[in-house]
């Protein structure tokens, strides 16, 4: 958690091959998940949101869990909003909703 703008850019870069100005947000978790920094660009410039827990840890989504050599994922924003919140993710239940079919037609 000792790295600032510059660097987690780079980690960006170099690790995931995405730009941090693509508009995503870029979430970094501690080792023991007690502290997530999540860097993201503004339109003008970078802006890092740094939280740390008291007690307790972050929740990772089970895609992550399960796939060690996984780089990155995308999450939607209600399942970061559940992350920081401290939500157990396994307890939500989604209702069905309707999506467009991504398939081609």
């Amino acid at each position: 958690m000792r790295k600032s703008f510059s660097g987690l850019v780079g980690l960006v870069e170099k690790e995931l091959g995405q730009q941090v100005e693509s508009g995503g947000l870029f979430l970094f978790f501690s080792r023991r998940r007690n502290a997530v920094k999540v860097l993201f660009f503004t339109g003008d410039g970078l802006a890092i949101f740094y939280r740390r827990l008291e007690r307790g840890t972050f929740e990772f989504p089970k895609t992550v869990a399960a796939d060690a050599n996984a780089k990155g994922i995308e999450l939607k924003m209600s399942e970061l909003t559940l992350i920081l919140e401290g939500i157990e993710l396994a307890s939500v239940k989604r209702r069905r909703r309707w999506s467009r079919d991504p398939r081609p037609s």
